[in-house]
């Protein structure tokens, strides 16, 4: 295997501006819409008209790529900071901090979808978890109207140290107890337009079922409403009022919300998430952006505002099969017999290490046999407080933390995880240093100067085509989750969650421009930073490049494609990785064992590329 390759060249290093000064004397306006969970191909004239439009007027990004651990939080923090996941410490949507979270529910491992569970790892790391500035905190700190609206957690992300003082924040829990505080200004300009100071709630399409019932049937259409006419109705108006430039984040909790809870496919693979409450969700989010784009036309503000869309990452059918977990051959109340529980990682290492298994998300309680973790994430060891080994769980991918750095235990772990059928492709910190069958996690762009703990092991599930003439469309991933087998997840490395969908349009942008060059969700933060004129001073060198080819007299560079080829364990599985490369830049298709991950077929595999 070949030497670790530094992501970036150092003249990225710096986020700076000279080229989108030179094209406008003043800086434009920005809205960056994230259709949360939206696939890469799914989009078309009839299944999302707005953003069809978008992406076949102005730029075609047509070679995206979300990050991996292809989370919601991991690439919020991506499109926020400009930065790789190694700089930002948001390595999932549930992370060990080291520490327990009060607001999490007094746990070591929070699901960080939180406002509260944020600011308490916000205090916790110095005042700064993600270790970078934003956008929206660069933005306001030279004059910009600020504001981020939209699902609960990435939103508050774009300017998580602002506490709502000067960026302004809705999102599901604006109004309650744990929401971010509105201004008194703020308050009187929803009241004016008859909207409530109370963000309206997901109501059916929260309902994600059990086993024996079906998850819901609508779209998350209310709560987005509401949020759609704060935007258009009272943030963009106040801000045109201002008469100053500004940047608005608009993070649409569906397609990701209805395609998670769908009830269209109760433990089976099909329709899985292409039901139709999945594609009403799509429909959803797209309606959202076509009243925003209203709303710009009619306040005269659309000649001078940039657009940019980019899902956090695309998703895939959730699978529970296996036939060599042992976690799956034992009973449950609350699983279906001969499927995965949830937690079944935790349980099946808990097995493998003999170690006891206790549940964070319970006061630390032993795991009984017949039964998983509440919210399957695991402490491994003989004190719970002192373990051994952490399960942190996500869906498509887990985090393992070894919280001693012992090497004989990753060892132990990594040989238990190469036996089962369910793991496609493992990444390890390279502190552990090498193991055949594994690639180092600084491959993935995941070493930097993140200030929460880093991962030990990255596990990617394994994942497949139900069978489609687009199969990123029809993805299907073994995934660790409370949610059903025919509901949806994501966070694998198949290029079904990989292939997000990212477009752009405005007076900064090329007009009916197809875009090969391959772009991630880091790149997408840079640019936004280039467009407005704002210099990051990063800590970290882990930074996405700045999408010029996409910009009118911008240049274009030369992409290559490239595999790296782990050596090969004891039973003869390798982890392979199919990366593109512009510059020095890596953006990641798909990775795993060759025949195990959807984008990795074995006899497509070619030798290490340079």
């Amino acid at each position: 295997m070949r030497h670790t390759i530094v992501l970036l060249s150092a003249g990225l290093i710096t986020l700076t501006a000279s080229a989108a000064t030179a094209q406008n004397a003043s800086p434009r306006n920005l809205i960056l819409f994230v259709p949360d969970g939206l696939r890469g191909r799914i989009v078309t004239p009839q299944t999302a008209p707005a953003m069809a439009e978008v992406r076949d007027k102005g730029v075609n990004f047509k070679n995206s790529h979300s990050l991996f651990p292809t989370f919601t939080m991991a690439n919020g923090s991506a499109m926020a900071s400009g930065h790789y996941l190694g700089d930002t410490g948001t390595f999932s949507n549930t992370i060990y901090t080291g520490y327990s979270s009060v607001p999490a529910g007094d746990t070591v491992v929070p699901f960080i979808e939180n406002d509260a569970v944020l600011g308490d790892v916000d205090e916790h790391f110095n005042g700064d978890y993600l270790n970078e500035e934003t956008i929206l905190k660069m933005a306001r700190a030279q004059g910009f109207s600020t504001a981020a609206i939209g699902k609960l957690g990435p939103t508050y992300l774009f300017d998580h140290t602002d506490g709502g003082k000067n960026t302004i924040v809705i999102d599901d829990s604006t109004g309650g107890k744990n929401g971010v505080p509105l201004s008194d200004d703020m308050k009187d300009a929803l009241t004016k337009a008859g909207l409530p100071l109370v963000t309206t709630p997901r109501g059916e399409n929260s309902k994600a079922g059990d086993a024996k019932t079906p998850g819901t049937t609508a779209a998350n259409v209310a709560q987005q409403a509401y949020m759609a006419d704060v935007a258009s109705k009272v943030v963009l108006p106040m801000f045109k009022a201002r008469n100053k430039p500004f940047v608005l984040v608009f993070w649409s909790r569906d397609p990701d919300g209805s395609q998670h809870n769908t009830g269209d496919s109760l433990n089976t693979i099909t329709p899985g998430i292409n039901g139709p409450t999945s594609m009403a969700g799509i429909k959803n989010a797209d309606n959202n952006l076509a009243q925003l784009r209203k709303a710009l036309d009619e306040l005269g503000l659309a000649a001078s505002t940039n657009i940019i869309i980019s899902s956090d990452h695309g998703f895939s059918t959730i699978s529970k099969e296996s036939k060599t977990s042992p976690s799956a051959k034992m009973s449950y109340d609350d699983t279906p017999k001969d499927f995965l529980p949830m937690g079944f990682l935790a349980i099946d290492l808990a097995k493998a290490l003999n170690l006891p298994l206790h549940d964070p998300n319970n006061k630390n309680a032993p795991v009984a046999d017949n039964a998983h973790p509440k919210a399957g994430n695991g402490v491994l060891g003989k004190d719970p407080t002192k373990p051994d080994l952490v399960v942190a769980t996500n869906g498509g991918s887990d985090l393992i933390y070894i919280p001693s750095k012992e090497r004989k235990l990753a060892a132990r772990t990594i040989k238990a995880l190469l036996e089962q059928d369910y793991v496609s492709g493992i990444f390890v910190d390279d502190e552990f240093g090498n193991f055949p069958g594994t690639l180092p996690m600084s491959r993935l762009g995941l070493k930097g100067k993140a200030v929460t703990p880093h991962p030990s092991i990255v596990v990617n599930f394994r994942s497949w085509s139900s069978g489609c003439d687009e199969p990123t469309n029809c993805s299907v991933q073994v995934a660790d989750t409370v949610l059903r087998q025919g509901q949806g997840m994501h966070g694998s490395f198949s290029r079904g969650d990989t292939l997000n969908f990212t477009a752009a349009i405005g007076p900064d942008f090329k007009s009916g421009y197809v875009d090969p060059l391959p772009v991630s969700n880091a790149d997408v933060g840079a640019t936004a930073a280039k467009l407005l004129g704002l210099t990051q001073n990063a800590k970290g060198k882990l930074i996405g490049r700045v999408v010029t080819e996409a910009m009118p007299n911008g240049a274009t560079p030369i992409a290559h494609a490239g595999t790296v080829t782990s050596k090969p364990s004891a039973n003869g599985l390798r982890t392979v990785l199919n990366f593109q490369r512009v510059g020095s830049q890596r953006y990641f298709d798909a990775a795993g064992f060759p025949g195990r991950t959807l984008g990795l077929e074995a006899e497509k595999q070619k030798t290490a590329g340079k």
